[in-house]
């Protein structure tokens, strides 16, 4: 067996089976991967798309290996801390990127703030009628 046919060998013989999960500039990737002993485990990529100042995309990933010794543990923590987040906030999303009439704290008192200093920068003008003239 050449270089080319056991190299193509490992590739087909670690990646098992694959899912895609894509939701706005990330996509996920679940992939079961196969061990050199011949046992399986679990690789999570996040890929997020990113956009320079120059237009060209570029792809940043972070990638979680799990292993089936830990399989149980995760599980039962992920499963944890969904419920958590969904008893606490529920099932809607609040966010300034999903609600488009959504105003962050730190804008809405900008413009409140530029609205009183133009409320009050009329209040130091004089009231003149011209029939006084």
């Amino acid at each position: 067996m050449d270089e080319k046919e056991n190299k193509e060998n490992i590739k087909d013989r670690n990646e098992i089976c694959s899912r895609t999960l894509k939701t706005g500039s990330r996509t996920y990737f679940f992939d079961a991967r196969e061990t050199r002993a011949g046992d399986y485990y679990l690789t999570i990529t996040e890929s997020k798309k990113n956009f320079s100042e120059t237009g060209e995309i570029t792809y940043k990933k972070h990638k979680i290996y799990l292993y089936k010794e830990d399989f149980s543990k995760f599980q039962s923590i992920l499963d944890d801390m969904i419920r958590f987040i969904i008893n606490e906030k529920g099932r809607e999303v609040i966010s300034e990127r999903h609600q488009k009439d959504f105003k962050n704290h730190t804008t809405y008192n900008q413009e409140l703030k530029e609205v009183q200093k133009r409320t009050s920068d009329m209040k130091n003008f004089t009231n003149i009628n011209f029939e006084d003239i």
